[in-house]
C-alpha cells in the first residue's frame, strides 16, 4: 500500500472515530438534559410528564407550608400568568423565601403537581450578603 493511501485511510478512520465518540456523548447527554419551563409555558403547552425539567418563577407570597414530617415543604411558583404547586423534600437554600426567584429541578405528576428534587434560589442583581452590607455601611464616609 502506498504511503498516500495509508494516510488517507488513517485520516478517514480518525474522522469516523471522532464522529462515533460525538454520537455516543450526545446520546448520553440526551437523557440528562433538563428543559426549562415557566408556569405560563406549562399552562399553554400542557404537562411534560415523564422527564426531568426545570420550573422557574417567583415563590408566591404566603404559599410556603411545612408538612408534619419537618423536611417537606409545599409552595406555589408563579410567573404572573399562571401558577404551579411545588413539593420539595430536603433542606432549602438560604436565599429561598416568599416573593423571590426560584428554579426547581424535578418532574411533573399527572395531578399537576411539580415534585422537586433540587431547589436553586435566585436573587436580583442588587443583592448583597448581610455581612458585606454592614461592612459597606462602615466604609462610607459620613455626610457633612
Amino acid at each position: 500500500m502506498k504511503a498516500k493511501h495509508q494516510r488517507l485511510y488513517l485520516a478517514l478512520l480518525g474522522v469516523a472515530a471522532i464522529a462515533g465518540a460525538s454520537g455516543l456523548a450526545l446520546s448520553a447527554l440526551k437523557d440528562q438534559a433538563a428543559f426549562f419551563y415557566a408556569p405560563g409555558d406549562v399552562a399553554k403547552q400542557g404537562l411534560p410528564l415523564g422527564r426531568a425539567v426545570r420550573l422557574g418563577g417567583m415563590v408566591e407570597g404566603g404559599s410556603i407550608r411545612k408538612l408534619a414530617d419537618g423536611v417537606t415543604i409545599t409552595f406555589t411558583v408563579t410567573d404572573g400568568k399562571a401558577t404551579v404547586p411545588v413539593q420539595f423534600k430536603g433542606i432549602t437554600p438560604d436565599l429561598f423565601k416568599e416573593r423571590s426567584g426560584v428554579v426547581a429541578e424535578g418532574e411533573f405528576r399527572p395531578d399537576g403537581r411539580f415534585v422537586a428534587s433540587n431547589l436553586l434560589a435566585k436573587h436580583d442583581e442588587k443583592y448583597m450578603p448581610p455581612e458585606m452590607a454592614g461592612k459597606m455601611a462602615e466604609l462610607k464616609p459620613a455626610a457633612k
